[in-house]
């Protein structure tokens, strides 16, 4: 019932009241003594008092509701609509299938408890990445710099240290063999699993295909990958079987079938040797850079992140993990941060807490 309506019913029933009062006081308007007027314009009065108070009483009421009923619909209109940039918004990542329903991480697990923090590169090369643009101690001074500034952002989530080193690098060049791309040799490797160890940091292993089948490359890795703290990275935007193309000149792509063979052989590797979980990142910034990614297995003994690695204006990079990565959900998230690329038309590096209002919020970051 609306405030109107109940008006209108508090009104008949003062009508009511009036009626009533007034047939109790007809049969004493017939005596002619002077008592009898008296009772009888006393009745009248008492009559008229009761309904004045009762229409006072429901005037006030409904003022009262109306002021509420007011001041209810301005507290509406003045509460502002959350406003979110892409990929933050955590209703539409809901809506995509966030959080992923996952095997729980097994013991030694790296994810979601830590938050990884890697330096990305190649020692042999200043145009790479970090890990190679500077000298080693100044790069870990640098590192462990980025690392501080994301603990403080986020002091709930410990911050896990990481060496991200391209061991196989695609190459403009078919090569000796014809497949467009370079194995690192193991004295390399060392020195860069060296470094991290002196820094507190896990490894990755990233493989550039060019021309070459992942299935053939990665078991090339088991002697370095068999230890707990060594970890793995694939990039799709190198892997140009299919299209025959070379590297730099289009964008490559991998199907689930790939993800599944090279986490298929992490899982291996897990129980063969008794190690923690392997983390295994695949880089992504295009829609056909992974294809069929519902197909994508998950396994206790693998952590799978979809990293988005490409670089531009920050709303195009949020763009790009919206569209990418939160809108085709596998397991985790990363996000990469350019100190070149992204800022070489005078937009701003992202900042952690930037980066933390994306949903899901990303739990390996990689600088190049």
């Amino acid at each position: 019932m609306d405030m109107k309506e109940c008006h209108r019913l508090n009104c008949h029933r003062i009508t009511i009241i009036v009626v009533l009062l007034a047939f109790v006081t007809l049969p004493l308007s017939a005596c002619s003594d002077g008592k009898s007027a008296d009772l009888e314009a006393k009745n009248r009065k008492e009559a008229e008092q009761k309904a004045a108070a009762a229409f006072a009483a429901t005037t006030t009421a409904t003022r009262k509701a109306a002021a509420f009923a007011a001041q209810t619909s301005a507290a509406r209109k003045a509460a502002p609509k959350i406003k979110y940039n892409a990929g933050e918004s955590p209703e539409y990542a809901q809506k995509c299938g966030w959080p992923v329903n996952c095997p729980p991480p097994l013991a030694g697990s790296i994810l979601p408890s830590k938050r990884i923090v890697a330096y990305y590169g190649n020692p042999l090369s200043k145009r790479m990445g970090a890990l190679g643009e500077f000298p080693k101690d100044e790069m870990l001074k640098r590192l462990k710099g980025e690392v501080a500034k994301w603990q403080a952002a986020d002091p709930a989530t410990p911050v896990q240290p990481a060496l991200h080193l391209i061991a196989v690098v695609a190459q403009g060049a078919p090569g000796k063999d014809g497949k467009y791309r370079m194995v690192m040799p193991d004295k390399i490797i060392n020195q860069v699993y060296g470094w991290a160890k002196e820094a507190g940091a896990i490894m990755f292993i990233d493989i550039q295909t060019g021309h070459d089948d992942i299935r053939a490359v990665l078991p090339r890795f088991e002697w370095i990958l068999k230890n707990p703290d060594v970890h793995l990275g694939i990039d799709p935007e190198f892997n140009l079987i299919k299209s025959g193309k070379k590297p730099g000149t289009k964008i490559g792509t991998y199907d689930a079938a790939d993800i599944n063979y090279a986490s298929g052989y992490l899982k291996d590797l897990v129980k063969k040797y008794n190690l923690p979980p392997k983390v295994f990142t695949v880089h992504r910034f295009t829609r056909n850079g992974v294809t069929n990614s519902k197909g994508i297995v998950l396994r206790p003994e693998v952590q799978i992140v979809m990293h988005m690695d490409g670089w531009g204006a920050p709303w195009l990079k949020r763009d790009s993990y919206k569209d990418y990565v939160v809108a085709e959900p596998v397991q985790y998230t990363g996000f990469k941060l350019f100190y070149h690329n992204d800022t070489k038309k005078g937009d701003p590096l992202l900042t952690p807490q930037e980066v933390l209002k994306l949903n899901p919020k990303p739990l390996y970051i990689q600088y190049q």
